[in-house]
């Protein structure tokens, strides 16, 4: 299987990379080609520009590549930080660049964009893994999980990937090294869960 894993982090010591690296091994252990970006490493361009918009519209090469990568992904792996109740900027204008119209989702003929879209996204599953400095109760009872109903909701769920699984780790900045191994312990096997050795 292919399996696109999009990395966003500005700090590469961060425990996101250590996630995204423990997400990348076991996938590749497991015998799938994995399609790794970290974003802020690679410089991606989060702008979306007015030139982009249309379903036809000419793309950057490097839109182009994403784009055709995630269409092509039978698993898509998503890590970043919750930073104000959203994903960084920079993988915030990855949706917006790459999950567009004619490759991750598409309305019918006789829809002018103000229906419920048609998935086009063949993969599988989808895991996204973020890491948090709130404690759960208070991001669940106080904030209401905004990250939950973005990716479940808002982008996987409209794009035809049903089968997802979000996991938050934290407090991150008091943990310990021994529970960061745990957590990274539970990023492998859910990776084995949704993408087993095949």
């Amino acid at each position: 299987m292919k399996i696109s894993v999009i990395l966003a982090h500005p700090d590469d010591r961060s425990f996101n990379h250590a996630i995204a690296k423990a997400a990348v091994d076991q996938l590749e252990n497991n015998g799938h080609t994995v399609i790794f970006h970290d974003l802020q490493k690679e410089k991606f361009d989060p702008l979306l520009v007015w030139d982009e918009i249309p379903k036809d519209a000419f793309l950057p090469e490097v839109i182009r590549l994403h784009c055709e990568e995630i269409a092509e992904a039978d698993g898509i792996v998503i890590v970043h930080p919750n930073w104000w109740g959203q994903p960084p900027a920079i993988l915030k204008g990855w949706v917006d660049r790459v999950i567009r119209p004619g490759v991750a989702y598409e309305f019918s003929e006789d829809d002018s964009g103000e229906g419920v879209p048609n998935g086009l996204l063949r993969a599988q599953a989808a895991i996204v893994f973020n890491t948090t400095n709130t404690e759960s109760e208070r991001e669940k009872n106080v904030f209401g999980d905004p990250l939950e109903t973005i990716w479940r909701n808002c982008i996987f769920g409209l794009c035809g990937v049903t089968k997802f699984y979000r996991k938050m780790f934290g407090t991150i900045v008091t943990s310990s090294e021994k529970q960061r191994s745990e957590w990274l312990g539970e990023v492998r096997n859910t990776v084995d869960s949704y993408f087993p050795n095949h």
